[in-house]
């Protein structure tokens, strides 16, 4: 869309209004870079366009003389945005986050003897972690509630699709596969009457990469039966970016 607008240009008579048209197109190329349309006029003046279009941007008139001074201090501004850039520890373009490639770029790190970037690093790595970790928990968490409630299309919900994955109840042999892990929960249920009384204690929570793993004791108890203890690992993958359960394993315990 064209834009369309009405200035007064310094020199001319008071009653002089120059008219102009112009694309967006035409000036706007990207962030950095300072775009200017020449205007005839007695004095020569450029028309200055800020560094983005928006509701922030002005409009400037200056003396042609005053041009060159404004072109070398927008290029040393580019240069040192550039400078800055490249040397930025953690932008988007520069790490990924994920934990094998921080790994890696914090050995690198610490072989050149950057130390400053790889206390950066670090941190990062921790963040990350620590943000995974909590993730895990959730689910974690909301796997005991669908247990609790019997809840079958919660329970499928947290499971991985793949073929891999493993259930090993109490005194049972492992059940492989989605389906029949999925089905497995249907059948131990059958005889239950919910909700159940569950209780987790001794938590760990272990994240790395795509991969992490929650260690715990778990008891549960049915109505009108009594507690039984169980010692659970339960194993999560990230899969395009959402956690999902792989392997739940509970071996049972003596209370």
């Amino acid at each position: 869309m064209a834009l369309h607008g009405t200035i007064f240009i310094n020199g001319l008579s008071s009653n002089t209004i120059k008219e102009f048209n112009f694309l967006p197109g035409s000036f706007i190329n990207n962030f950095q870079k300072l775009h200017y349309v020449s205007l005839p006029s007695s004095n020569p003046v450029r028309l200055v366009f800020g560094k983005s279009f928006g509701r922030s941007d002005q409009l400037c008139l200056l003396p042609a003389t005053q041009w060159p001074n404004l072109q070398k201090q927008g290029y040393r501004r580019q240069q040192r945005v550039k400078s800055e850039d490249s040397e930025s520890i953690l932008s988007s373009e520069n790490i990924a986050l994920d934990e094998q490639t921080l790994e890696e770029e914090l050995r690198n790190a610490i072989a050149e003897e950057n130390y400053a970037k790889a206390a950066k690093i670090r941190d990062t790595l921790k963040n990350l972690q620590k943000d995974s970790k909590t993730t895990i928990f959730g689910i974690n968490s909301r796997f005991y509630e669908s247990f609790r409630n019997g809840d079958l299309a919660a329970m499928q919900a947290l499971w991985s699709k793949k073929d891999e994955v493993c259930c090993v109840h109490p005194g049972l042999k492992g059940i492989s596969g989605y389906d029949d892990v999925i089905e497995s929960w249907n059948l131990v249920w059958a005889n239950y009457e919910f909700p159940l009384e569950i209780r987790l204690e001794d938590i760990k929570v272990h994240a790395r990469g795509d991969m992490g793993y929650v260690t715990c004791m778990e008891f549960v108890k049915t109505k009108g039966g009594r507690w039984g203890g169980q010692f659970v690992t339960n194993v999560f993958e990230k899969i395009d970016g959402q956690w999902y359960i792989c392997i739940h394993h509970a071996s049972p315990i003596d209370l």
